[in-house]
């Protein structure tokens, strides 16, 4: 059985699926693991680091598509890479099933079986394999460290003899993961803190973190699933928090959103007035703009300046960090290939929660509700 791991497509994707690491565990196991030429040059793992933990290296990544029995990957290869693969073979990384379903078709009818760690139940078993968040914990941290290159302004407090310097003052928006990880990075280079989230039951642990949270009446709506994810609101619950976003916007240094709702345009959080309203000189840092951003002037990938304020929309904020990153997504990624490689075989048990929740496609057919949901909505609108 051969696991490929090829070279990310995609001209800003700096990660790797597999760190040398994962590989070495997996050629002890009896695996076959061929490397493309280069694919972790990026992340700090050379061809001779592969080699050493067992994998051979190619540099025909046609030859990879065609022979691989399983393919590891950060994003979904482009749709003529995946007519190469092999049928039968999985496909297991961050395919975006939900935000583009469509993208997987090739694939699927090439009878390859689809895996997407997007969809990965969160559950306690499958805590070592939720890669969303271990790739929302770079980019929260990530993006105040960015944000503080950028910002006019120390962010902690500093007694000088020429005087004060008052500490930066820095809201969050969203207390998920990548959220909460942004808050305690800002407090620990000495900055002021408070975030917003639509779940009441978020503001513990930003308090935790000892930041303030604010609290909006939202008359005991529902705001998250079962999965622990927000849900999408109402048009008038969305405008209570927009007002007080608003409000608290107008006295920060710098904005870090990170609100988004799987399968769905992020949140706007930050209305075009809203912008206008804050201090010349401040920044905001829209962690969402590849789900269409949570403020409304953010443009995903670029810089935009409106009012004096500076608004940057990252693409895709964890591969600034490709090594940590890399690593993360690797143990990610080979706790879940333990469910499917057992005794040196390919075993996919559908019964299994974790398998059966993320199974995107299989036998040439799309087995995922969600998905099959997605896509129809996508014929309708057609």
């Amino acid at each position: 059985m051969l696991i490929a791991i090829l070279k990310e497509a995609r001209g800003d994707e700096t990660r790797v699926a597999l760190t040398p690491d994962a590989v070495k565990s997996l050629a002890g196991k009896g695996f076959s693991v061929a490397v493309e030429s280069n694919a972790g040059l990026q992340s700090g793992a050379s061809d001779g680091d592969y080699q050493a933990a067992g994998a051979t290296i190619s540099q025909n990544r046609a030859e990879l598509l065609a022979c691989a029995d399983v393919v590891p990957v950060v994003n979904l290869p482009p749709a003529e890479e995946q007519e190469k693969m092999k049928s039968g073979s999985v496909v297991i990384g961050f395919l975006r099933p939900l935000d583009d379903p469509a993208a997987l078709t090739p694939a699927v009818k090439r009878g390859v079986t689809l895996f997407s760690m997007e969809l990965v139940p969160r559950i306690t078993r499958a805590q070592s394999m939720d890669a969303l968040s271990s790739m929302a914990t770079v980019a929260g941290y990530k993006a105040v460290i960015a944000a503080a290159d950028h910002l006019p302004k120390l962010f902690p407090l500093l007694m000088t003899a020429a005087g004060t310097i008052p500490p930066a003052k820095v809201l969050v928006l969203g207390a998920g993961v990548a959220g909460l990880q942004a808050i305690a990075t800002a407090r620990r280079l000495g900055a002021v803190v408070e975030a917003y989230d639509v779940r009441a039951a978020a503001g513990e642990q930003v308090k935790s973190l000892g930041a303030k949270f604010i609290e909006v009446d939202l008359g005991g709506l529902q705001t998250e699933d079962k999965g622990g994810y927000a849900k999408e609101l109402s048009p008038e619950a969305l405008e209570l928090g927009r007002q007080a976003i608003a409000t608290a916007a107008k006295n920060v240094d710098l904005v870090i959103t990170t609100a988004q709702v799987p399968g769905r345009r992020a949140p706007l959080m930050l209305p075009t007035a809203a912008v206008e309203g804050m201090r010349p000189g401040s920044i905001i840092f829209d962690l969402a703009a590849p789900a269409g951003g949570n403020c409304e002037l953010t443009k995903c990938g670029e810089t935009v300046i409106h009012h004096g304020v500076t608004i940057f929309g990252p693409a895709n904020l964890p591969a600034e960090v490709p090594a940590h990153a890399s690593m993360l997504y690797s143990r990610n990624l080979s706790n879940f290939m333990q469910l499917i490689l057992k005794k040196g075989e390919l075993s996919i048990d559908r019964a299994d929660e974790i398998i059966a929740g993320s199974c995107v496609a299989t036998g040439g057919e799309f087995v995922n509700e969600k998905v099959s949901a997605a896509l129809a909505a996508l014929k309708v609108h057609a």
